[in-house]
């Protein structure tokens, strides 16, 4: 089934904000695991602080990089089909780091410095997807003309 461009990189962005949205959840369930298990101890200040300083690293290093080279190869696609939106490779990658975020939460559990590790690593990696979603603005992805999506 052919689709627009702008339909792909629209699908590409709801994945990319999906994806902040769950590791913010989970980091902060994590840190407060931790919290729990050491009221007055460093995990929970150092899972936001760290993860987001992290985040930003990696955004600039890798995320954006990553978007804008996505959006690239939407644009070059010549009958862009529903599928696209990323390759193949991503949705193996993206299930494999699901599966690992799960197994690491899991084997966390009642461990505080593992349970602040683990939360950091969310953290760090939602602010990467929050901050380099910039990019789909900077594109135009969510400008939209009064006929519909460009």
């Amino acid at each position: 089934m052919n689709v627009s461009h702008k339909t792909l990189k629209l699908l590409a962005a709801l994945i990319w904000y999906i994806g902040p949205v769950i590791l913010f959840n989970k980091g902060a369930d994590l840190a407060n695991e931790a919290y729990n298990i050491e009221p007055h101890g460093w995990g929970r200040l150092f899972s936001w602080t760290a993860g987001i300083a992290i985040g930003l690293v990696k955004t600039r290093y890798i995320f954006l990089k990553s978007c804008r080279k996505n959006l690239a190869r939407i644009d070059a696609l010549t009958s862009p089909k529903l599928g696209q939106f990323y390759r193949i490779q991503f949705f193996f990658a993206l299930a494999s780091m699901i599966a690992l975020g799960a197994f690491l939460s899991r084997v966390s559990q009642g461990n505080h410095t593992f349970l602040v590790f683990v939360a950091t690593l969310d953290i760090s990696i939602g602010t990467a997807l929050l901050v380099s979603s910039k990019v789909f603005w900077e594109q135009g992805v969510f400008s939209f003309s009064k006929q519909g999506v460009q």
